[in-house]
């Protein structure tokens, strides 16, 4: 036996019966030769990790743009919190950790610059709509390459559907998916809150106290309170879930901060700046789109893929790539 088959046995020896198995994967598009050291998920992960997505996330805004501190969160830094949470859950359940992880790793690589607020300018004006789900498929599936005519990183299905189903109301066919659907919740609930109470615009005193009482006052209790109610609420089940109060808890802190801090005017008093950007570069690429790079103009066939190249191309802009795209376009160069 090879590592790989050592692993996929050790998996099968201890994993639990809900658990998603390497050696049952259903597969890659385009099957390849087996790896002799990693299983089918540790290659997925790996391929993300390698990626030029993902490193981009470490110049996209998570909530705050263009923070001077340099302990906010980026879109990166949240990546990295959801696989730790996704891999804590997944230990305790004896769930796959690479599976969950290869997931995580990979849930926003289709994210906007900007955060959010790029994702609303996108589906507002392109014709098909953004959802950054879709977009993040879409870049492992397609726009990433790795030596394949088609195919991007030609990641297992299982992954590919985490990754889609991480959000929104559809639910991941794996419990591995599940986790990783949960575990992006408690990441940003708790984490956003941590970095609006350093940028003052929260304080941990207007928390919602019915919520502090149920999952405690400080950042590492709250994250503590979700992920052991995860673990005993999902134990030897085929479904992932937090009790009730948990539930109703987490919902309400969530409500709170789209009010507070996501919705809110001085917290995000430079999203009209970062909105007309994309909104900008959207359409003068799509008016020009002779000034793409080289590699994607080539790439178009007929007029009608225009916008979706342009979309393409904005969705993995990173903020500072955008800012200074739109600096070269629109604001005139001084002679010195």
């Amino acid at each position: 036996m090879n590592i790989r088959e050592i692993s996929e046995q050790i998996e099968q020896d201890t994993l639990s019966q809900y658990s998603s198995k390497s050696c049952n994967s259903k597969g890659r598009k385009f099957p390849e030769i087996k790896c002799d050291v990693r299983t089918e998920y540790q290659r997925d992960r790996d391929r993300i990790i390698h990626s030029k997505a993902f490193r981009r996330l470490k110049h996209k805004t998570q909530v705050f743009l263009s923070p001077e501190g340099d302990h906010y969160r980026t879109r990166l830094t949240h990546t990295l919190e959801v696989a730790q949470i996704s891999r804590t859950i997944a230990r305790a359940l004896r769930l796959n950790e690479d599976l969950t992880e290869a997931i995580s790793l990979g849930h926003d690589l289709g994210h906007t610059p900007f955060g959010h607020c790029g994702e609303v300018v996108l589906n507002r004006i392109h014709r098909g709509g953004f959802k950054h789900n879709e977009q993040s498929l879409k870049v492992v599936e397609k726009l990433e390459k790795r030596g394949y005519k088609e195919g991007g990183l030609n990641l297992t299905y299982e992954v590919k559907d985490g990754i889609l189903n991480h959000t929104g109301e559809t639910v991941p066919s794996t419990l591995e998916g599940q986790i990783v659907k949960l575990s992006d919740r408690i990441a940003y609930i708790n984490h956003d809150i941590d970095d609006a109470i350093r940028a003052k615009v929260l304080n941990i005193d207007s928390l919602p106290k019915d919520c502090t009482d149920v999952l405690g006052c400080t950042h590492g209790d709250r994250i503590n309170t979700m992920i052991k109610d995860v673990i005993k609420e999902s134990s030897n089940k085929n479904s992932i879930t937090m009790s009730n109060e948990v539930y109703y808890c987490t919902k309400k802190l969530r409500g709170f901060m789209f009010e507070k801090v996501y919705l809110n005017k001085e917290a995000k008093k430079e999203e009209d700046k970062a909105q007309n950007i994309v909104f900008q570069l959207y359409n003068y690429f799509c008016e020009n789109p002779n000034k793409l790079p080289q590699e994607i103009y080539n790439a178009i066939i007929n007029p009608e893929e225009v916008e979706e190249n342009v979309k393409d191309y904005i969705a993995g802009m990173s903020d500072r790539y955008a800012i200074n795209k739109y600096l070269e376009l629109f604001v005139p160069k001084f002679w010195v």
